[in-house]
């Protein structure tokens, strides 16, 4: 098959013939149709902590139809069945694994990381992470499940409330997904911070009542758009200083999410977060009813996320958008289609 695979830090990627994947016996083998570049697939071809071993393929955020039945499987799935996955590979009988947590699974290894991804032809998933999808879904706007399982499950573990007063900071998929989630769920106001132009434009019709210029003041434009203070912050950005910054805006008892993955140390001044009694929250990957309520609310047309698809590609044309995206301009969620 024909894959995208990461060869070394600074250097694109080179789409190139390796061996097609054979399922274990609870397994699946899935025909990729699309998958999207993520901020983590970005995060991890770079210098750091997270960077992936040279020769990994990765991608995350695949969608497609099965081609290929592991043995004790026969029976549950079939060829050409249409379906999404969380991107994990994990023991699947663990308290974790059938309670629908895989990622908290201890021998849990990450699809696009730990093993070959979706930026392949073909991909291999676990029986437990693999859900199938309506028939009505269509195949592009299921490719956005898994950044919209990421906002779900931030807005669920925030615990927020219908008729609050909401913060994002960043206007990228995961901030934009917030957005998406933080509106349909019942904020009063939904206010994304963004420096982009494009991204300012996708956060109002992906849920935001108002975006704001991170270069300016945000709590005096927060309190300009909504009359008010955020009762909760949403930190989607990841990078040193904003948690910080996060603290120095929010009013008393506001609650901080960090959602953006920050690879980095980072500090933030202790004393004033005690002084306003604030409370932090942090949130990451998701649940299969994470997954499987996205998938319910698409389905049923409820939820609306196609103007975060901004760009669509093919495998040749990827290694140089996924290069591209490292300094996004007009991009936002950027799918490789798989012909």
């Amino acid at each position: 098959m024909k894959a995208a695979v990461f060869k070394e830090v600074g250097k694109p990627m080179v789409v190139e013939e390796v061996a097609d994947p054979t399922p274990g016996d609870d397994q699946l083998v899935v025909k990729v149709g699309y998958c999207g570049i993520c901020g983590t697939d970005l995060h991890s071809t770079r210098e750091g902590a997270a960077t992936v071993a040279c020769d990994s393929i990765l991608g995350h955020e695949f969608v497609g139809e099965v081609v290929e039945v592991g043995k004790s499987l026969k029976n549950q799935w079939g060829k050409d069945d249409r379906v999404c996955s969380l991107p994990f590979l994990s023991c699947g009988k663990c308290v974790q694994c059938v309670t629908g947590r895989p990622f908290e699974c201890a021998e849990l290894k990450c699809t696009g990381l730990d093993v070959p991804g979706g930026f392949a032809e073909y991909v291999t998933t676990g029986a437990l992470e693999t859900i199938l999808l309506p028939d009505q879904l269509e195949m592009e706007s299921a490719a956005v499940i898994e950044p919209l399982a990421v906002g779900l499950h931030a807005v669920r573990v925030a615990e927020m409330k219908a008729g609050q007063r909401v913060l994002i900071t960043g206007g990228g998929p995961v901030g934009l997904a917030v957005a998406l989630w933080a509106r349909f769920l019942g904020a009063r106001d939904v206010v994304v911070s963004e420096f982009a132009e494009k991204r300012r434009e996708l956060a109002t019709q992906l849920g935001a009542t108002a975006v704001i210029d991170p270069s300016k003041d945000l709590a005096e434009q927060f309190a300009d758009a909504t009359g008010g203070e955020p009762d909760m912050i949403f930190e989607c950005v990841g990078v040193p200083g904003l948690i910080q910054q996060c603290v120095e805006m929010a009013p008393r008892h506001c609650k901080i999410v960090g959602v953006g993955v920050c690879e980095q140390p980072d500090t933030f001044m202790p004393f004033l977060a005690l002084v306003k009694e604030l409370q932090f929250q942090f949130a990451i990957a998701y649940t299969r009813d994470d997954f499987e309520t996205v998938v319910a609310m698409l389905a049923q047309g409820r939820i609306d996320p196609s103007p975060m698809i901004t760009d669509v590609i093919s495998l040749e044309e990827m290694p140089a958008a996924f290069e591209a995206l490292r300094t996004p301009s007009t991009q936002c969620k950027v799918l490789t289609k798989f012909s």
